[in-house]
């Protein structure tokens, strides 16, 4: 009985809290015209669900709810916003004012109404022409993402002269450390550069001693990371601590990144004569000490370029994997992340080279898109790719007239990832892409994707800037 009455008694408060709402919109309406109620009817809407959701207590079927609410709120707001403003009414004073009347010129003869005077000039302004969005998706792809050829040779000879340059410096700096030949690769090098902002990867690779390591994978240690593995010193009994070089950066008989990371960061600030170097290649040269990432930026008269320097356990000695040194939090600090991008861009070429097909350029289009937009810059590289990938295998037309509908479709399974919150790797399904997003950013992610999808033409020029060699 009492539940049924706190429910009776919910339901009247909605009632009156609903007759409320609609009394002030009809007023407002009238007072506000209709561009002001919809302003209002936002600010209104918010309110009441604040209010729902203070004075309703959430059962089972709430939180199985969650999603749909979620949509039908990003489904609301944007119609709201959607709203045309109108022009305000005039005044009625000026109704009750009379018109004056165009004078006649006194050289003007008369003639019939609608007719044209002979022998004055007709003027047309030409329409502008009414593009698909398939053509201004072509258009956007040519101005904000193709990058010329001769700025992609030149990032390329760049990147190459500086991975020679840093892998002397390593040899002599640290010369009891054997390191591998210092690799440039990344997206530049496979086709897949959306910009500026994409950096080149010149990998440091360790030269590990056979039989002295083995890997552990990262949800069999206390860091329960599957992203991670863990590389640890094994052999112990026949091979004693001290007799490989990469001893000294052991951390409870597991080679920490962490501690080479800070190796290395401080031999790139410190020691490394950049200007000496730069001025030695024609460019200006400087570590970005405020990233925590080994971040170096080149600055060129024709283009400018981010070298991302990372070390790296490859080969058979981490199983055919890529592992990086990457700044990790918490408990996953001494491990190495797993790369899976030269596995993604091999898989991605792969499918292209089948049919021919336009799998890359889509995800180019959509890094374009989303690094120029103020809210859709969270979702990065691996989350786009693994869009495409799961596209790509799915669908069978990748011809260039398909382009446009593919990317609609890549929004459809952005938003339903979000409403899922689940986006795992297509790699390694146990890694969940968005698990390191807030609530309040997945709800501003998929706001954002659902009015792009209403009007995807916003979405390509609508952003804050896209920057291109």
């Amino acid at each position: 009985m009492a539940e049924l009455s706190q429910n009776r008694g919910k339901r009247r408060d909605g009632e009156v809290l609903g007759g409320a709402v609609d009394f002030l919109l009809a007023n407002a309406r009238l007072v506000l015209g209709v561009g002001g109620a919809a302003v209002l009817g936002i600010a209104t809407l918010a309110v009441k669900r604040l209010i729902d959701r203070a004075t309703s207590s959430r059962d089972e079927d709430d939180v199985k709810g969650d999603a749909t609410c979620l949509e039908d709120s990003w489904k609301e707001l944007s119609l709201l916003k959607a709203t045309p403003r109108l022009q305000p009414r005039p005044p009625p004073a000026a109704l009750s004012q009379p018109t004056p009347l165009p004078a006649r010129s006194p050289s003007a003869p008369a003639g019939p109404a609608g007719a044209d005077a002979p022998g004055a000039p007709r003027l047309s302004s030409p329409a502008p022409p009414c593009l698909t969005f398939q053509e201004k998706l072509l258009a956007f792809e040519q101005d904000h993402v193709t990058i010329p050829v001769a700025h992609v040779a030149l990032a390329k000879q760049l990147a190459g002269d500086v991975a020679l340059e840093l892998q002397a410096y390593l040899r002599s700096k640290f010369p009891a450390l054997p390191f591998g030949a210092v690799v440039p690769g990344g997206p530049l090098f496979d086709g897949l550069q959306a910009g500026a902002a994409d950096p080149v990867r010149l990998l440091v690779p360790l030269a590990l001693e056979p039989g002295l390591w083995s890997l552990v994978p990262g949800t069999d240690t206390v860091a329960r990371d599957p992203r991670c593995w863990a590389v640890r010193r094994t052999q112990l009994e026949f091979h004693p601590r001290g007799s490989s070089p990469w001893d000294r950066f052991l951390v409870g008989g597991y080679l920490s990144s962490r501690v080479l990371l800070e190796l290395l960061r401080k031999a790139l600030t410190a020691s490394v004569n950049w200007p000496a170097i730069g001025s030695l290649l024609g460019c200006l040269i400087r570590p970005r000490v405020a990233s925590e990432e080994l971040l170096l930026e080149v600055q060129h008269e024709r283009l400018e370029l981010t070298v991302a320097v990372l070390l790296a356990v490859t080969g058979a000695q981490a199983g055919d994997r890529l592992l990086l040194a990457w700044p990790l939090e918490g408990l996953a600090g001494n491990l190495w992340l797993q790369d899976l991008y030269p596995a993604e861009a091999a898989r991605l070429r792969a499918l292209d080279a089948g049919d021919t097909g336009t799998r890359r350029r889509l995800l180019l289009l959509l890094c374009g898109v989303c690094r120029g937009h103020s809210v859709l810059w969270r979702l990065g590289r691996s989350h786009l790719t693994q869009v495409v990938l799961r596209l790509g295998e799915e669908e069978a037309d990748w011809a260039e007239e398909a382009l446009g509908e593919r990317f609609l479709q890549a929004l459809e399974l952005l938003i339903g990832s979000l409403e899922q919150a689940s986006l795992p790797c297509h790699f390694n399904p146990g890694v969940n892409l968005l698990g390191g997003l807030r609530e309040e950013e997945v709800e501003d992610l998929g706001y954002a994707l659902y009015c792009g999808l209403q009007a995807p033409e916003g979405l390509l020029w609508g952003g804050v800037g896209h920057e291109r060699w």
